[in-house]
């Protein structure tokens, strides 16, 4: 099996590029998130061709080749059972098979890892797993309130440390050859960000972006939404703890 990285530019805050994989198996190839469409990315898919097309999920850094790829390869273009409404309205595409948790799509086996988007999911191989936007090497993940899910999105981290792959290749960024210091990196992370927020409830912010200017030491232009919505995101996750309380329609927050 061979599995090769392809960055393709893409409008994301996540460094302005997203990385599509070719996935050659024993019997057949898979084209893994093609967000784009390069002449590199042509040219492979040309050379080995493609059986078929999957997404880790449908944000729109992540698809926007999608219908291209489909369309000149005939390959079969998958969707998470479940979202196929989502995938179509993202890409353009009906999918013309679905798959589940535990399921097999070519040499791809999918495992359910939402949290930075509810239908993300990652495809487990003996190389390594296609974690999407689950990690990256260096940095941490956006989870965005109202779609992003904490405690979800720290349910999947703990999933992919407790499958213990050789090495995780992101959807943004270089493959991480140190999966385990990487996942409990971003793990430690997020729940120093969740402890910043709960006290700046307890000391008396009473908004989302109060708790902001508490949770963060770093200058946020042009991020301050994403880093809003993380906030968000934390302080939904400890509502429903019971650590905090949240008024879903005015945002105002304090301690439960």
């Amino acid at each position: 099996m061979t599995i090769r990285r392809l960055p393709l530019p893409t409008d994301t805050t996540a460094g302005g590029e997203t990385n599509a994989y070719l996935v050659d198996g024993p019997t057949s190839s898979s084209l893994v998130d093609p967000a784009a469409r390069t002449d590199a990315l042509d040219a492979a898919v040309a050379d080995r061709g493609v059986d078929h097309v999957v997404v880790t999920h449908t944000h729109p850094d992540h698809v926007g080749a999608v219908a291209d790829y489909a369309a000149e390869t005939g390959a079969t273009v998958w969707a998470r059972r479940g979202r196929e409404v989502r995938f179509e309205a993202a890409t353009g595409v009906v999918p013309d098979r679905t798959f589940a948790e535990g399921e097999r799509v070519g040499a791809l086996t999918v495992l359910d890892t939402p949290g930075h988007a509810p239908d993300h999911v990652a495809f487990e191989t003996p190389e390594g797993i296609l974690a999407g936007d689950v990690v990256r090497a260096s940095g941490s993940v956006a989870v965005s309130s109202p779609e992003g899910d904490m405690r979800a999105y720290l349910v999947a981290l703990r999933r992919l440390l407790a499958r213990d792959p050789p090495r995780l290749y992101p959807g943004h960024g270089p493959v991480v050859d140190d999966p385990e210091a990487t996942v409990r990196r971003l793990y430690a992370h997020r729940l120093d960000r969740e402890r910043r927020a709960e006290a700046a409830v307890r000391a008396g912010a009473e908004s989302v972006d109060a708790v902001l200017d508490a949770a963060y030491d770093r200058e946020l232009s042009g991020v301050r939404d994403l880093a809003a919505g993380t906030v968000r995101a934390h302080l939904d996750k400890l509502a429903v703890e019971g650590r905090v309380w949240i008024d879903p329609e005015t945002g105002r927050v304090g301690p439960a």
